[in-house]
């Protein structure tokens, strides 16, 4: 039976990516004729506009088969404004080809690609195109990429050279090197598991264009993938993509277990959080453009179903949990200016179709401005939304300048108090609000024992925390790289409901933030400045005045490479500059490097204008109750009239000093006289029987002969439960484990022993002596 692989190919833009996948259709035998990008007749490309641009723009799929392996290929986007695409499939692909361009090298955008290859576990395949126009030696770049990317970037030679490959292999795994020196050969079942765990990567080299390395590249693929392990017994599949062709929605989804029938019913949760259940209507398996129609899918099967309306990009079905959120995102925004014929609240609904099926997009409606805004990640991506809108919606609109998406985080440490109580309406919540290290994102956690506030409140409160965008107080922009974890809360028996917790929550979020300050955060650009040595002087002087921080890679007497970064405010516009100055001859190319402390603070805080106090959807005020009425306490004051009191502690490791179980244990225990005393009030004295040894009574010599008696009176006992003397004895409980007879036999050889010990039954109708 043939293995069944599902493999992407990734790439920086023009490293040849769709080249190489039409060079792979085409030797497979899936196409008949070799297709070429500037004759825009690829296999994979069919939109118009990646035609007229010449680059990839959507994900598409194909299928071919090798001796032993049937693929399905994914060509992602390679250009860095559809990042986002690109990292979607990821979490499908069992391997993953990156191509490397022997005349560029590794990019910037080549480094992130292998970044999230590695953040996803996929193992790789190394393929460096364009080796027949590169002056380079094939043991510079692989000894290029063995640095850069990885020391495991082994150079795979055609199979007519086994011992060199052998040999390598010897030298960097101790396991190859006894077989290598033992000369019993290496298997190819131990270098294809090496792969699959990315403790290996083949690096070969060709030209696509030339059809030159094809051959070994399929042959490689087919000899050195393992097939996955699937589950076969209940439905899980992960959806990565939505599209519609005229009024059909399509949902592309990879079966990660179990299968999928048409007509089968499917029941999840919208965005929303509603309940939907709808039946698969088709199953479609694409190859390119064009489909063909199945009854059934199985695990490791890619497929395209129609008949849910409410799934979304990211979704996890079945057995699948929904994907975390990517690591990629958009740093501009755009506001879509519309005709003014147009009613810009009945077009929003239409274009949030768009959305679906790019949840970069981010549409959103602007109350204050009374427009639509967009997420988009360069000026590549402007042009498609545009086009797009036209296209579909036949409306031809404009995009405003681009305006940076800012963060916040905080700034320090502090507990934020939320307090809620109008009349007949209590809670009470604290946050503890940390900062935390680039890139952490959103952390929401819980310490707070259970006697303190019932645990269905607490995941209440951690609800109402995951649910809302929460905003920094300098612009109000997203919040991230904060922890905020719930300390203390309060409820009240009877006027207590769902409603007063989210709103205590919400406020006590803010009230932190207003006590421990924002920091403001800005988007950043890996970059890669190619110019002319001629224009070195010109470039770095361009450089710091952008804010950037940089070094000279590479020099010689006519070309010099630039690397660095710098803030995206600064450099987003700086390629057409580049271009001017270098007539033609220079490149810039950037790369998200994540968020960094913005560098002109104060003045973007002075150009945004906001008011955190005056903003109505995050009040930082509390609410209390005093004489039957509700009032409003300002935040500055909340901390004198809030009900639980906890405070910071400053210790070694930071750590916040907050009521523990045992804390409370001791604040609200009881002694033992006081305990007693209780008891007298409610029950009376303790009446106990006095026992004693059972005496011997001789017959008095004056009486007539009797036999002497034993007067049984009352006797001091020691009652040992069973139960508990087997499971404190480690050799009885191993007894017990197996049987619990023999482990009652130490009971029967005290009662030998002692002749006066006996044994108690003890269930629901009280004490029984067995006899």
């Amino acid at each position: 039976m043939k293995k069944k692989i599902t493999i992407g190919i990734l790439a920086h833009v023009d490293a040849g990516k769709t080249t190489l996948s039409e060079a792979l259709l085409y030797t497979s035998g899936r196409i008949r004729s070799l297709g070429r990008v500037d004759h825009k007749n690829t296999y994979l490309d069919t939109n118009a506009i990646e035609r007229e641009r010449g680059i990839t723009i959507f994900s598409k799929q194909a299928r071919f088969s090798g001796e032993n392996c049937d693929f399905i290929l994914l060509d992602t986007p390679g250009h860095v404004d559809f990042s986002a695409e690109t990292e979607r499939t990821l979490s499908l692909l069992d391997y993953a080809v990156l191509v490397i361009s022997a005349t560029d090298g590794v990019q910037n955008h080549t480094r992130t690609l292998w970044q999230l290859l590695e953040h996803y576990d996929v193992p790789t395949f190394i393929f460096v195109n364009k080796c027949d126009v590169s002056i380079k030696l094939k043991e510079d770049i692989e000894n290029e990429l063995s640095s850069i990317l990885s020391p495991l970037c082994i150079g795979f030679p055609e199979a007519q050279r086994r011992n060199e490959l052998e040999e390598k292999l010897a030298f960097i795994h101790e396991n190859f090197m006894e077989s290598f020196l033992a000369g019993e050969g290496i298997e190819d079942e131990d270098i294809a598991y090496l792969i699959s765990c990315r403790k290996l990567f083949p690096c070969l080299f060709g030209s696509a264009l030339r059809m030159q390395g094809i051959d070994f590249l399929l042959d490689t693929l087919d000899r050195y993938t393992l097939s996955p392990v699937y589950d076969n017994d209940i439905f899980g599949a992960k959806v990565y993509k939505i599209s519609h062709i005229g009024s059909t929605r399509l949902t592309y989804m990879k079966i990660t277990s179990g299968k999928l029938c048409a007509r089968d019913e499917i029941c999840y949760l919208s965005q929303d959080g509603v309940r939907v259940t709808e039946k698969v209507s088709q199953i479609r398996l694409y190859s390119g453009d064009k489909f063909e129609q199945t009854d059934i899918v199985s695990a490791g099967e890619i497929c395209a179903v129609i008949g849910l309306s409410s799934s979304y990009v990211g979704q996890g079905l079945g057995l699948e949990q929904d994907a975390a959120n990517p690591l990629l995102e958009p740093v501009l925004s755009y506001a879509i200016h519309l005709p003014p014929e147009c009613d810009t609240r009945v077009i929003f609904p239409k274009l949030k179709e768009l959305e679906e099926e790019e949840p970069s997009l981010h549409l959103m409606w602007n109350e204050e401005l009374s427009q639509i805004e967009v997420r988009l990640m360069g000026e590549v991506q402007t042009e498609l939304i545009k086009r797009l809108i036209s296209d579909r919606f036949s409306i031809d609109c404009t995009l405003g300048a681009g305006r940076i998406l800012y963060k916040e985080k905080a700034a320090g440490k502090a507990i934020g108090v939320g307090h809620f109580e109008p009349l007949r309406h209590y809670a009470e919540v604290q946050l503890l609000i940390e900062p935390q290290p680039k890139g952490t994102g959103l952390i929401f956690d819980t310490n707070l024992p259970e006697n303190m506030l019932s645990l269905n409140w607490q995941r209440l409160i951690l609800t109402h925390l995951y649910e809302k965008d929460h905003r920094g107080t300098l612009t109000g922009a997203l919040l991230t790289d904060t922890k905020i974890t719930l300390v203390a809360g309060k409820a009240h028996l009877k006027h207590t409901e769902g409603g007063d917790f989210r709103e205590a929550t919400y406020r006590a979020v803010r009230h932190g933030l207003m006590k421990s300050g924002c920091i403001l955060l800005e988007p950043y650009y890996k970059f890669r400045l190619e110019v002319p040595t001629s224009c070195v002087g010109r470039a770095m002087s361009d450089l710091q005045a952008r804010f950037a921080t940089f070094d000279i890679e590479y020099s010689d007497t006519e070309n010099t490479v630039i690397c660095g970064s710098a803030p995206v405010a600064a450099i987003h516009d700086y390629p057409r500059e580049v271009i001017s100055y270098t007539r033609g001859n220079g490149r810039l190319f950037c790369t998200s490097d994540g968020y960094e402390p913005c560098h002109d603070q104060e003045d973007v805080v002075a150009n945004a204008g906001y008011d955190p106090e005056g903003d109505l959807d995050n009040p930082p005020h509390s609410v209390f109750c005093a004489h039957g009425a509700g009032f409003t306490v300002h935040w500055s004051e909340v901390d004198s009239y809030k009900h639980i009191e906890l405070d910071i502690k400053d210790s070694q490791e930071g750590e916040v000093i907050i009521p523990k179980v045992s804390t409370l244990a001791r604040k609200y225990s009881i002694s033992d006289e006081e305990l007693e005393a209780i008891m007298l009030r409610t029950y009376g004295p303790i009446r106990r029987k006095r026992y004693s040894e059972p005496k011997v009574v001789s017959a008095d010599k004056k009486d007539k002969p009797r036999k002497s008696k034993i007067i049984n009176s009352h006797r001091n006992m020691v009652i040992v439960d069973g139960y508990n003397l087997i499971y404190s004895d480690d050799n009885l409980k191993d007894t017990a484990s197996y049987s619990l007879e023999k482990a009652r036999e130490p009971g029967r050889k005290i009662k030998a022993k002692y002749p006066d010990a006996f044994l108690v039954k003890v269930d629901d109708n009280g004490c029984t002596r067995v006899k």
